[in-house]
């Protein structure tokens, strides 16, 4: 690393940051655009990012923009999913009580499982079911977009994560509508109300938005429910490394492939030892709070960049069949976790 930064190489990293710099500079722009978007109509912020990208994606093979996207959304991607570990403390987690614990793992491993299920029976990969059944079950765009970095290379997997993105942000935005409403018809309690609501909405800024509708008890509960799904994401993104290099073993037969690749990304890594950190209280409260914006800044450039890279076309020749998988991810997580608070 320090021969890496003596003075003979800065040329070349000044040269490469000029190349990335164009691209850095479109993405950071897009995103808050759509940050400016989201806020301004309370729709999905990662929704807007996506749509705003694909309406610059020729700027991904025209001009000096390309290599900047290309690091935006590689690079800047796992760095944003790495600070969401600022978000988690140990204290958090413990705080909700077994019961609730239990729940979480439980919906999280069987939404998951029941996704590679269904997705092979309906003739998908696996590693599509992991990725849809991950972001229904955990946290939305930001596990897909974490997932999606930690498997195996191919040609459809960045259109797969496009639509995992449009369909998870879509299906929480009905959620965060309708579920408000089903807790009022079945008469939950607050508390019972706010672990549903925390339990089963896909993204984080959904869930708050529907716990505080019905009152700040609901909310403070769904907020910290949703925080232990978002813990999740470490195990979860495991289970990706693992099967990812078991694939890459299975596709290169017993030929030496170069050096193996470690069990966890970097970024799952980082994520951890933010965790450890976070809750320690070492860190400052505005050092922690610039970190989670900054992590959502990064996520939302990234997903603008994946957009640019990718062709609407690409999208809209889907199919039925990946709708109906999040369709039906998401109503079986609604209705294990409505079943597991009934035996609570």
């Amino acid at each position: 690393m320090s021969t890496f930064l003596a003075p003979a190489h800065w040329p070349r990293l000044r040269t490469h940051a000029a190349e990335l710099a164009p691209g850095i500079t479109l993405s950071a722009v897009v995103a808050v655009a759509a940050m400016a978007l989201g806020a301004h109509y309370g729709a999905p912020v990662m929704l807007f990012a996506l749509l705003l990208g694909m309406a610059l994606n020729f700027l991904s093979t025209e001009g000096k923009a390309g290599p900047g996207i290309q690091f935006t959304a590689r690079t800047l991607l796992r760095l944003g999913v790495a600070l969401l570990g600022l978000r988690i403390t140990v204290a958090q987690v413990a705080a909700l009580g077994w019961s609730p614990v239990l729940m979480v793992l439980v919906s999280v491993a069987a939404t998951i499982a029941v996704g590679m299920v269904l997705a092979r029976l309906m003739g998908f990969r696996l590693f599509f079911g992991l990725l849809t059944g991950g972001a229904v079950a955990i946290c939305g765009a930001s596990a897909a977009l974490a997932l999606s970095a930690a498997m195996p290379a191919h040609p459809l997997k960045e259109r797969a994560t496009l639509f995992t993105v449009i369909g998870v942000s879509t299906l929480s935005t009905l959620a965060m509508v309708l579920y408000p409403m089903l807790t009022h018809a079945l008469d939950m309690p607050p508390v019972m109300a706010g672990f549903f609501i925390g339990g089963t909405i896909h993204d984080v800024a959904q869930v708050v938005g529907a716990g505080y509708s019905l009152s700040h008890e609901a909310g403070d509960a769904a907020t910290l429910v949703k925080l232990m799904r978002v813990a999740m994401l470490l195990p979860v993104i495991a289970l990706a490394a693992v099967l990812a290099r078991r694939y890459e073993r299975e596709q290169g037969g017993d030929a030496p492939a170069g050096p193996r690749p470690p069990l966890l990304p970097w970024f799952a890594v980082a994520f951890a030892v933010l965790v450890l950190v976070n809750s320690s209280g070492w860190l400052p409260a505005a050092l922690v709070q610039a970190g989670q914006g900054t992590s959502q800044f990064l996520l939302v450039a990234s997903m603008a960049a994946i957009g640019m890279k990718t062709q609407l076309r690409e999208i809209v020749t889907v199919g039925w069949k990946p709708v109906a998988l999040m369709v039906l991810e998401t109503a079986f997580l609604a209705a294990l976790f409505w079943g597991l608070l009934q035996l609570s």
